[in-house]
């Protein structure tokens, strides 16, 4: 028989394989590179501050929570737009759109995605468990926005900001205001980020009553918007490390996110969004791994153990 993948067997084993590789194409599980550094920059400074020890436990449950939680967001938030998608040339192909992933199956991994994060959160810390409603709201709330506001982008970007908070209040149980100026640059970054993704459906959005910033106001408005949401992004992180004492290498990674941000705006044009796939995935993608891996260089040149 042919699998979901296309391959031949001879019963119906490989379908759940099929099945679970379809569901991990439908949530883009790969794209959890975006946010997880962050996350990764905060609980690594809680561990700093607290001990100088890096816990490998907690760090292992941070990713399963922020794992699961953007699982769970990313299935819902294509089972509550497979119909807009459907209408959607860009994202017609998605695996809710043509039936390789049921809506049944997506509620399925979505619930399970819900159940690992909430299982981790509890694991955790018992703050963590009781804040835990509170980082899913946002999640669910955000599909519905293009429905009622034109600024969705803000909603994926609080949604978003919550992660390095969960991080550092997942190692020391207690609420961290250096975390909300961490957790509102990955928001703002990621807010900016989103405003230029949407430039390429503007014509689809604007046909089927979509609400967006590019779809209300235009693309040289988002893309301006883009420019200022990344230029606060910078001086939020700069105010983090002024804020954590921060040494040079930090610094050194704030430079670089600074560069990828300048290519990333001279890449992408109001009249020419042929690259756009490149700034959106491969420069942001770089952004967070660039400055993750310069943040933990500099917490153990200053005594961070591993």
């Amino acid at each position: 028989m042919t699998t979901a993948d296309g391959v031949i067997g001879s019963g119906p084993a490989p379908r759940p394989t099929g099945k679970v590789k379809a569901f991990l194409r439908l949530v883009m599980i790969e794209h959890s590179v975006f946010a997880l550094p962050f996350a990764y920059i905060a609980a690594l400074t809680a561990m700093f501050r607290l001990d100088r020890t890096m816990h490998w436990a907690e760090l292992l449950l941070v990713t399963v929570c922020m794992v699961g939680l953007r699982t769970f967001a990313m299935a819902a938030n294509r089972i509550i737009d497979r119909e807009i998608d459907a209408r959607n040339p860009r994202t017609a192909g998605r695996e809710l759109v043509t039936g390789a992933v049921s809506v049944r199956s997506a509620w399925t991994g979505a619930g399970i995605a819900l159940a690992v994060f909430l299982g981790s959160a509890a694991l955790l810390n018992p703050l963590c468990l009781a804040l835990a409603p509170v980082a899913v709201v946002p999640m669910v709330v955000y599909p519905y926005g293009k429905r009622f506001t034109n600024f969705p982008h803000a909603i994926l970007g609080l949604a978003q900001a919550m992660g390095p908070v969960g991080a550092w209040l997942a190692v020391t149980g207690e609420w961290s205001w250096d975390a909300v100026i961490l957790g509102l640059a990955v928001g703002v970054w990621i807010g900016g980020f989103d405003l230029i993704f949407a430039c390429q459906d503007v014509a689809a959005d604007r046909a089927d009553g979509v609400k967006s910033v590019p779809a209300r106001f235009g693309v040289p408005a988002a893309l301006w918007g883009a420019r200022g949401a990344h230029v606060v992004t910078t001086t939020l992180l700069a105010w983090y490390a002024l804020a954590t004492d921060a040494g040079p290498f930090f610094w050194f990674g704030l430079l670089i996110v600074v560069a990828a941000f300048l290519y990333e705006h001279t890449i992408v044009k109001p009249h020419d969004l042929s690259r756009l796939n490149r700034a959106f995935f491969t420069v942001n993608g770089f952004i967070g791994m660039a400055l993750f891996v310069c943040a933990l260089a500099d917490l153990v040149a200053r005594g961070l153990s591993l």
